[in-house]
């Protein structure tokens, strides 16, 4: 069945319509947001359980802080921060603006409202207008009854910017495009001149602009509305929102940041590059030795050509330089090259910006930001993309750095950038009394594919504990492997094709994956990949099966099943139901033949550089797809149970937990047997979770 959101609460009429739309559309023709009738809500039935009141918010605010590089949080504690309008509509009423700047109060029934848990409050990008109005009600603002509109368009695949989403949902109501100007002019700080020596601008300075700025707030809100109305007809799942309450928390509670480490490692940065700027000087003599050009003619002098300095270059050209070359300055200059380029302290700088007055970052996540699979993205530190550490003396390289000893640093490691970089891990610590318990999944992406296409192999090694990429080159090889044992060398081939082959990778995906890193040959992969495929049947049918069933989905509207993914066609869209009853959405699918002649499926979606784009996919990727976001599921579940426990998770990275713990509260086997709980939905799938307790963030293998 089709949900269109609330049907029973319709008029008969509305309701009549709706059903002939979906109707029509079984009968061969297109169901378009545009057909589904909005819910009269004062139509309803007095004996029907009534649709909840919404309050629809949208604020326009001022503070000093940079809100793109400090984050929510930062913002909002400036001293000078404050809302300047306050533009609110409740269900389909009349959108009104309260001109705070101006002396305005916010009403007694909106403010009731906003703590009142049966009215829902409804934003575009929600976070921000529940932690402002919060700051200035002076407390944190439950999240449990906010709904945020942005995630419900990006569990659509839709764009995350309010004006896009609108243009490809052809709403209409669209932004005001001249509002971006109007938030330069009256949210942000301006430069002060000797004629205007202010550094902002009021009200009262341009009457004309604040009035088109207090429309531009109003229009806001009836575009959000208008999107909220066509997205209700395609609901989230009740446990999405679940998870978005959840997500609220753990950005509310946010992680505490090792100031003193961040303030000591920018200082020993700040020293280290003066340090190998003063030495780059003295080798080249160049004006400027961190020029790229300056460096090339510099090189070129020296009979050594080079088309780019990238970091990848460098390396092998010190390689040969070390091999084939007497030239000891040029080979210098290039390790220092190397040494300088590195940006070991840019997190600890984007730390030192976002860290907050509890000495706690926060806001370091968005929920479904990674788009398709709904995976969370990483925002202000990135934790997503920290360099994994392995010096032996982690802790021994981190008091050094917080006594101030640089010196001692390069004398001891030789390579100061790569201990700083080395060392980011570890400005993540738990609050006074309390530590963390790391815990994450094992091999889950694998374990998830095998259990989606059936592959009994591998699945039994997880069920047995075997070691997976010892397991896959036995397959692969027909011969036994084991860790530092027999056929020992073996394993590296398994593991590499295990991490690139999964989704129908082919040569360029092992060579992104560090295959010739590794050791292998360029002669070695076409047969690494055959034997993975041939060792892998399940999952190589799997993929054709997939790419198949979408494909005739989109030509003949009819509804497949393969494993346990469900394919549908409806409004425009390919909907891939997942077994946790989340759907991918794929919009205005198209299948036709490519370059080679092949049919192929195409959808439109956020492509390169956020642009709204078609793209062609195929059964490997849309395994791909799948694959992390019930991985993403199985993670979502997990922290929420951890939750429901009484655990503050302060962060997550992949498909690893970090949770702030009392000393002597959680143990890690506890913490561990929670998230290794399986959903109802995948009692089957063998999941394991381990972790470990640290006095700070850290990898460990």
């Amino acid at each position: 069945m089709i949900s269109t959101g609330w049907e029973c609460q319709s008029s008969l009429p509305a309701f009549c319509k709706n059903i002939a739309a979906i109707k029509n559309s079984m009968e061969g023709g297109t169901l378009m947001l545009d057909d589904l009738q909005p819910i009269d809500s004062k139509e309803a039935s007095a004996n029907v359980q009534q649709k909840p009141k919404i309050l629809g918010i949208d604020l326009e605010t001022y503070s000093s802080v940079d809100l793109g590089k400090s984050g929510l949080y930062r913002y909002v504690e400036a001293p000078d921060f404050e809302i300047l309008l306050f533009a609110y509509a409740f269900d389909d009423e009349e959108v009104k603006v309260i001109d705070m700047a101006s002396g305005e109060k916010v009403p007694e029934d909106v403010l009731k409202a906003i703590d009142d848990p049966g009215i829902i409050k409804a934003a575009w990008n929600a976070a921000f207008e529940r932690t402002c109005i919060g700051h200035l009600l002076g407390r944190t603002l439950s999240p449990d009854s906010w709904r945020c509109t942005m995630v419900h368009a990006a569990e659509l695949s839709l764009p995350l910017a309010l004006k896009n989403s609108a243009i490809v949902l052809h709403t209409g109501e669209q932004k005001d495009k001249a509002g971006e100007a109007l938030i330069r002019k009256f949210s942000v700080p301006k430069k002060p001149t000797k004629t205007n020596p202010s550094t902002r601008w009021l009200p009262e300075d341009d009457p004309e602009a604040w009035r088109m700025f207090m429309s531009y707030c109003k229009q806001d809100v009836a575009t959000e509305r208008d999107i909220r109305k066509r997205l209700e007809q395609f609901p989230l799942i009740d446990r999405e929102w679940d998870y978005y309450h959840m997500d609220q928390r753990i950005n509310d509670l946010g992680v505490r940041i090792d100031t003193e480490l961040v303030d000591e490692a920018i200082k020993c940065d700040l020293a280290m590059s003066d340090a190998m700027t003063k030495k780059a000087y003295e080798l080249t003599g160049l004006e400027n030795p961190n020029s790229v050009s300056q460096l090339k003619t510099w090189l070129s002098d020296r009979g050594i050509e080079v088309s780019t300095l990238g970091k990848k270059d460098v390396e092998k050209m010190i390689t040969d330089l070390d091999k084939n070359s007497t030239d000891e300055e040029a080979l210098d200059m290039l390790k220092l090259r190397l040494r300088m380029a590195k940006s070991s302290v840019k997190k600890y700088q984007a730390a030192e910006r976002c860290v907050c007055n509890d000495g706690r970052a926060h806001g370091l996540f968005q929920f479904s930001g990674a788009n398709r699979t709904q995976r969370w993205s990483g925002r202000l530190l990135q934790l997503q993309n920290l360099r994994r550490n392995d010096l032996s003396t982690l802790d021994e390289a981190r008091e050094l750095i917080k006594l101030g000893a640089f010196d001692m640093i390069d004398s001891i490691y030789g390579n100061t950038p790569d201990v700083l970089s080395q060392l980011v891990r570890t400005m993540l610590i738990p609050a006074d009394g309390c530590q963390f318990v790391v815990a994450d999944f094992s091999a889950i992406e694998a374990r998830v594919l095998a259990w989606e296409a059936g592959e009994e192999f591998t699945l039994q090694a997880f069920r047995d504990g075997k070691d997976l990429y010892c397991a896959v080159a036995s397959q692969m090889f027909g011969v036994p492997v084991v860790k530092h044992g027999v056929n020992g060398e073996l394993r590296q081939k398994g593991k590499i094709a295990t991490l690139a082959c999964g989704y129908q990778g082919g040569v360029g995906a092992l060579k992104s994956m560090g295959a010739l890193d590794m050791g292998l040959t360029e002669d070695e992969l076409p047969d690494i990949i055959k034997n993975w495929r041939e060792a892998n049947p399940h999952v190589v049918q799997y993929w054709w099966d997939v790419e198949r069933a979408a494909i005739g989905t989109v030509q003949d509207h009819k509804e497949r099943e393969v494993q346990k993914l469900k394919f549908e066609y409806y409004s425009r869209a390919l909907w891939i139901t997942l077994p946790s009853g989340r759907k991918l959405c794929y919009m205005n699918p198209m299948v036709e033949p490519n370059d080679v002649g092949r049919l192929s499926l195409s959808f439109e979606g956020i492509g390169l550089n956020n642009h709204w784009q078609r793209q062609e996919t195929y059964g490997g990727k849309l395994v791909e797809n799948c694959t992390q976001a019930i991985a993403r599921d199985i993670l979502a579940e997990s922290m929420l149970r951890m939750q429901y426990a009484g655990m503050n998770i302060v962060a997550h990275v992949h498909d690893e937990a970090i949770v702030e713990v009392p000393k002597g509260r959680w143990t890690v086997e506890e913490v561990s047997d929670i998230m290794s709980e399986n959903p109802e939905w995948c009692q089957d799938m063998p999941l394991k979770a381990a972790g470990y307790l640290a006095p700070n963030y850290y990898f460990k293998d």
